[in-house]
């Protein structure tokens, strides 16, 4: 199958469920939470598919990249701040397992996805060297 959109993506399709889960989650998040971990937790989630999205409409597989790292540092940032919210008991260890399973998922598959775009970039630059 042809990927002809972002949203064809697998690890797009991943990372939206990522961020509805993690909706979910801070959802149960103590009130005064609202405005500190669980927005930032929120933003960060929104981040992972929105610069995939992003970084494919940017269509040069070198600004493709940048955004695709950036989706990985989001990823990350919601990695360490799911931790940060099991160790302070605002989600329970089976939440944790279970979202912690969404994220390394997710992980794994933009980890390929910036190998193949790193390679399509290497093979780019060696059919048109800079002048």
């Amino acid at each position: 199958m042809k990927t002809s959109t972002y949203k064809d993506l697998i690890v797009w399709q991943k990372a939206i469920i990522l961020v509805t889960n993690i909706y979910k989650l801070t959802n149960s998040f103590p009130s005064e939470e609202r405005f500190g971990l669980a927005s930032q937790l929120n933003r960060a989630a929104v981040s992972i598919p929105s610069n995939i999205a992003e970084g494919w409409g940017r269509e040069l597989p070198k600004n493709y990249l940048q955004f695709l790292r950036v989706s990985r540092g989001s990823l990350m940032e919601v990695e360490t701040m799911i931790l940060i919210s099991k160790n302070l008991n605002f989600i329970s260890e089976k939440e944790y397992l279970e979202i912690n399973t969404n994220i390394e998922e997710v992980g794994k598959i933009l980890q390929g996805l910036i190998k193949s775009v790193q390679q399509k970039t290497k093979l780019i630059q060696e059919v048109q060297p800079l002048s």
